[in-house]
């Protein structure tokens, strides 16, 4: 059962689409589960159980031209800037398995008290300024946090984080209306990948403890990364770790007023945290769309899909599929979400960076809460980001009762 264009549309560059997907989503999920558009080229999978079937499939859906739909981001040169998410295996193994003994849970459980004093210190910051009437939250607080983790991690020197942190954002930034990706954020990349080359050769010369050196030392068997492998991985981080935790903490924000009745507990009870970041993740995650390319043929609602299209899975219409979740357009939290969360992927390329992301938003959200009673967003003045493949807020402003 495919459906074209004419009838139902998909247009993941579409103003209206980034605004409110969902509704999209359900008259795909209902009238076109198999969809293509020949314009923009590419299907799209948008029920719960086929989304999570196509992460599960890594030989037939092909990682290996990249995760975006962007076509500068497509091709065979993706896994340079993002490492193993954009291979196959047994190169994607291979790399991941090195990475892995780097990037440990045990590393970022030692990080935690790190995140902690780097989100009082944002916290504090921001509380001064929201005393003299509204902050931005994600200028403030969401967008400054994450990416000080990750050279926290990396051991970026704190001096150069300011900077390190502005090239990250040039990284991610699109103009209205800019489909592919801009001469400008080439530029900051190129910064950004010189600045991390001469760290790789500082570290080379002088180990230091932290993720940098720990994947250098990485080894099996006297297979190592190459620097241009860590170099590829670092950028992962900066793309695929910094701007979603970024966007979840925004969201669990935004949904939390619109929820005042499901977010009053959490007040009275630090503990639910972790079940409302695990209800934003399912009712408005920040991964929304993620392209694989279809290697051999295959066969789904008896249609031959050919060999070299794009697929495109869309998890954020997976978690509001009425036949995965009960009532899946409220938002509640507490509610049984456990395997059938697909933000973080499923299967051989589920997210390297789960826990650190969950640690992250979790630590934010009781040091912000620990500071509050209350906070009412600026909707009128609260801005949304326009990416093909990521759903969040780029200006939340918010008055904030303290404590």
């Amino acid at each position: 059962m495919t459906v074209n264009t004419s009838d139902v549309l998909l247009d993941p560059y579409d103003y209206d689409f980034h605004e409110d997907p969902y509704p999209y989503y359900k008259r795909l999920r209902d009238e076109a589960p198999l969809y293509h558009n020949p314009e923009l080229g590419f299907w799209a999978l948008s029920r719960h159980k086929d989304v999570l079937a196509g992460f599960r499939n890594s030989t037939t859906l092909s990682n290996r031209e990249g995760v975006s739909l962007d076509p500068i981001s497509r091709g065979p040169h993706a896994s340079k800037t993002m490492s193993f998410l954009a291979m196959d295996d047994p190169g994607h193994l291979r790399l991941r398995t090195l990475v892995s003994k780097g990037f440990t849970p045990r590393r970022i459980r030692e990080l935690e008290p790190r995140v902690t004093e780097l989100a009082v210190k944002h916290l504090d910051a921001m509380m001064e300024q929201a005393g003299s009437g509204t902050v931005d939250y994600v200028a403030e607080f969401a967008g400054k946090l994450p990416m000080d983790v990750i050279s926290e991690l990396m051991g970026v020197p704190e001096e150069d984080r300011d900077r390190i942190r502005a090239m990250a954002d040039g990284v991610m930034h699109r103009e209205d209306g800019v489909t592919d990706v801009p001469a400008e954020a080439i530029e900051a990349s190129l910064n950004l990948i010189v600045y991390y080359q001469d760290m790789v050769a500082e570290r080379r010369k002088k180990p230091a403890d932290d993720l940098t050196t720990a994947l250098l030392e990485a080894e099996i068997d006297g297979d190592r990364l190459t620097d241009d492998e860590v170099l590829g991985f670092m950028f992962l981080m900066v793309i695929a770790g910094n701007e979603t935790t970024t966007k979840l903490l925004a969201n669990a924000a935004f949904w939390g007023y619109k929820n005042p009745d499901q977010l009053a507990p959490v007040y009275h009870d630090l503990s639910r945290i972790p079940l409302w970041v695990e209800e934003t993740l399912r009712y408005d995650t920040s991964s929304q769309i993620l392209a694989r390319m279809v290697s051999g043929d295959l066969n789904l609602y008896d249609t031959t899909i050919p060999d070299g299209d794009v697929v495109l899975l869309l998890p954020g219409s997976a978690h509001r599929d009425e036949r995965a979740f009960e009532n899946p357009d409220d938002f509640i939290v507490g509610r049984e979400i456990g395997a059938k969360l697909q933000s973080f992927g499923s299967g051989a390329h589920f997210c390297l960076g789960a826990h650190l992301a969950r640690m992250e938003a979790r630590v934010a959200l009781a040091e912000l809460f620990t500071r509050i009673r209350g906070y009412e967003v600026d909707e009128a003045n609260s801005v949304r980001v326009h990416s093909s493949n990521v759903r969040g807020f780029a200006h939340l402003p918010m008055t904030v009762q303290s404590r």
